[in-house]
């Protein structure tokens, strides 16, 4: 336990530090580079960071459970979790129906709207390492990987 507790807090403190840099950043539309992707995978350290840090000091925070208002703000962040959720009606942007669209349609259909002819349009993909064949949809190219998805339609669609 004295060697987790020497590290679990410092390593909370600094992945709590990238974290909120880098969200606030993003949050503004300022985040450049790799603060996306760090504050995507390096959170991680944060989940494990308060892991370590509730096991060496489970006692204090079960403490916290007796108090009421620590209950009522721990139960209004679970609940703005839940409701985090829900679908948002309204005006949303149509990058998402855009990506549904094209990952149904066969993927000779959208080689076509590049202008291509198929064989090219196989081709380009063929040469970044994607085998298709006419019928495909770009959805069952990727097998359900939203970022495998995005880079059939980078191969397909770049200049």
């Amino acid at each position: 336990m004295k060697t987790i507790r020497k590290f679990a807090t410092p390593l909370t403190m600094g992945a709590f530090l990238l974290s909120a840099v880098t969200g606030i950043l993003m949050f503004f539309h300022l985040d450049t580079g790799l603060n996306k992707t760090a504050h995507e995978w390096l959170s991680w350290a944060m989940v494990a960071g308060v892991g370590l840090h509730l096991s060496v000091n489970y006692r204090a925070f079960l403490g916290y459970a007796k108090r009421p208002l620590a209950v009522g703000i721990v139960g209004a962040f679970a609940v703005v979790l839940a409701a985090s959720f829900a679908p948002v009606a309204g005006p949303q942007s149509p990058v998402g129906a855009i990506m549904a669209g094209l990952g149904r349609a066969p993927v000779e259909q959208v080689i076509a709207l590049t202008g291509m002819d198929t064989a090219a349009g196989l081709a380009r993909l063929h040469d970044a390492g994607i085998e298709a064949r006419p019928g495909q949809t770009v959805a069952a190219l990727a097998q359900g990987d939203r970022g495998r998805q995005a880079a059939i339609l980078q191969a397909i669609l770049a200049e």
